[in-house]
């Protein structure tokens, strides 16, 4: 491919705006790691006296209780490790919050991101709700993942317009996929509304929530195997999601991984974990070749691969040496 025609492949974002990200990132891998943290020591310790004996209670965020045993030298150790480790670790996440809110406006300044937000605040949804390791990002919506990872973007603003996003169930995993969803005591469609209230499921394919500006979330899934449930509805809940069986799914599942920060266009930040560069390369021209694939679609599959085969060699070669031969 001759340089003129790279060019207009990509836009380099400029050194400011690259030392930017670098920061954002750096910022919102310590606020992850810190939400982590937080996580751990959800809840409480309390001493309760029963019977003349005062004994350590852990409460859950759920209130459940249970007893850790008498006060003693050891119990009185684990009580205040942990108040000790609550205290820190709560200042901690709320010293990075504040920080995250900073760049998020740095972003926002310097036009770092193009995510839509959207996407943005479904995937921040998920990470928050525990569910990011039971989804993948799959589809259009990967580009940013990609482009985020090379420090450029994308030229051809066509190659990026879509308005759905394709969340790829690891049905490997349903049945922690369920026993969480009743620990959350909610519905995927639910959790989705909690981003924008006006999500509602398609009657005639139930495996799509669309909201009052024609943005769609699809479920997507792998082709029934290995004993999986079919249909699969993601909870008990009557209205909720059906999960969509996909060709070559399965493939994507057993693949290579990616993750990336990708940024909105208003500076808000989010971790996506999707498939790697060359997978979804991939994955596109053999939708591309495809006999019942839309024309139009067909000739977006092809870019989207070029686009993304020329990137990993430009700007992520490192990926290169774990290409399948």
């Amino acid at each position: 491919m001759d340089k003129l025609r790279k060019r207009h492949y990509w836009v380099d974002i400029g050194d400011d705006a690259r030392r930017q990200f670098i920061d954002a990132q750096a910022v919102f891998t310590a606020w992850e790691a810190s939400c982590k943290s937080a996580a751990e020591v959800r809840g409480g310790m309390y001493w309760k006296r029963q019977g003349g004996t005062e004994y350590l209670i852990r409460t859950s965020p759920k209130n459940t209780q249970k007893s850790l045993g008498p006060r003693s030298d050891k119990t009185g150790q684990i009580y205040e490790k942990f108040v000790a480790r609550k205290e820190e670790v709560e200042q901690r996440l709320s010293d990075l919050t504040q920080e995250l809110e900073r760049q998020q406006r740095m972003n926002r300044a310097l036009r770092i991101g193009r995510a839509p937000r959207l996407l943005v605040d479904i995937l921040n949804k998920l990470a928050k709700s525990g569910l990011s390791e039971y989804f993948t990002v799959v589809g259009t919506h990967a580009l940013y993942a990609y482009e985020a990872a090379a420090g450029v973007q994308f030229g051809k603003a066509d190659a990026l317009a879509t308005r759905d996003i394709d969340l790829l169930l690891d049905t490997r995993k349903r049945l922690s996929f369920m026993i969480h969803m009743g620990y959350l005591g909610s519905s995927m469609l639910d959790l989705i509304r909690k981003v924008d209230s006006t999500f509602e499921i398609r009657q005639d394919q139930k495996y799509t929530a669309v909201n009052s500006k024609g943005f769609e979330v699809d479920i997507i899934r792998r082709e029934a195997t290995e004993g999986d449930p079919h249909p699969l509805r993601l909870t008990d809940d009557e209205d909720d999601f059906v999960a969509v069986q996909a060709k070559r799914a399965g493939a994507l599942l057993d693949g290579p991984r990616f993750s990336s920060m990708i940024v909105s266009v208003s500076g808000h930040m989010a971790r996506m974990n999707t498939i790697s560069p060359l997978a979804f390369a991939t994955f596109k021209r053999w939708l591309a070749e495809q006999p019942d694939r839309d024309p139009i679609r067909r000739r977006r599959d092809k870019l989207q691969a070029d686009l993304v085969e020329e990137l990993v060699k430009e700007y992520l070669p490192h990926l290169l040496w774990n290409a399948p031969i």
